[in-house]
């Protein structure tokens, strides 16, 4: 008898032991991570990762220490359409090598920061569908002899990216023979363009225009060769959160809203298409 009590015993324990396991794997596989959306109802709050150094979509103003921009905008319209009148949004700034880290790590709700949606990016977070339409572009100086991509494609060329964005990869393909210095921020590149380090900055067109717009010595050239959607990220597994973003970004089109804050922040943009960004 005592035997097979101590069996039995034995045999509670290895039992107790593998639930422990399994519970243990199941925290650090991530599946059982809290529903963003259910938290965010309860807080009445949102946190958003965002841009702090792009003129138009996300730019800090030293004066109030708040960021502004079409995307701080365009977040605080959402979250009050996800969570209703009393919803707030919280801002954190992040960069793009930054954005990604802190969306995993739960520092941040979702990024709306000039992010391109791509296949890769997918393979680590879920998007929404776009809501900026943009596309890569080049900025230099007035007067100089390079008047589109193609004038980059050769030996001694230099050109200016950021370290985290795709426009590095893509000016590789339309620009091969050009050498691409990669700096932190759009605020060290466009530093580097001014002193000569290199001959074009290239990224999106929205966030070329916003420099074009501060520093009028400097223009966006040749148009856009490539397509840059930008998409709203959220972590993976978070999909009431996805449909609640989709649904919030449809019903602020349609209200009108949206083509206000496109007027409002790219209205007088020397170059922008404004019709071409509005939505119904």
């Amino acid at each position: 008898m005592k035997k097979f009590l101590s069996k039995l015993g034995i045999l509670f324990a290895l039992i107790l032991m593998v639930v422990g396991l399994s519970a243990c794997a199941k925290s650090s596989s991530g599946s059982s991570k809290p529903d963003v959306l259910a938290e965010d109802k309860k807080s009445e709050t949102i946190t958003w990762g965002v841009k702090a150094d792009t003129k138009l979509f996300g730019l800090m103003d030293v004066k109030t220490n708040r960021i502004q921009g079409f995307e701080i905008d365009l977040a605080k319209a959402m979250t009050k359409q996800i969570l209703g009148p009393k919803g707030k949004a919280r801002f954190i700034q992040v960069t793009s090598q930054t954005r990604m880290p802190l969306l995993r790590n739960g520092n941040i709700d979702a990024i709306m920061a000039t992010m391109t949606i791509t296949p890769q990016r997918a393979e680590q977070v879920d998007f929404s569908r776009s809501y900026f339409d943009a596309g890569q572009a080049i900025l230099v100086k007035n007067g100089s002899k390079i008047k589109n991509v193609h004038d980059l494609n050769y030996s001694g060329a230099v050109v200016l990216g950021v370290v985290g964005s795709n426009s590095v990869q893509n000016i590789k393909k339309f620009a091969p023979k050009a050498k691409v210095l990669q700096l932190t921020d759009y605020s060290q590149a466009f530093t580097a363009l001014r002193s000569g380090q290199g001959q074009a900055l290239t990224t999106d067109n929205g966030i070329l225009y916003g420099m074009s717009v501060e520093n009028p010595n400097y223009s966006v050239v040749g148009g856009t060769f490539t397509k840059e959607p930008y998409g709203i990220a959220v972590d993976k597994g978070q999909k009431p959160f996805l449909n609640a973003i989709n649904s919030a970004l449809t019903e602020v089109e349609k209200s009108g809203q949206y083509n206000k804050l496109i007027y409002k922040w790219f209205g007088n943009v020397k170059g922008f298409n404004l019709k071409g960004a509005y939505r119904q």
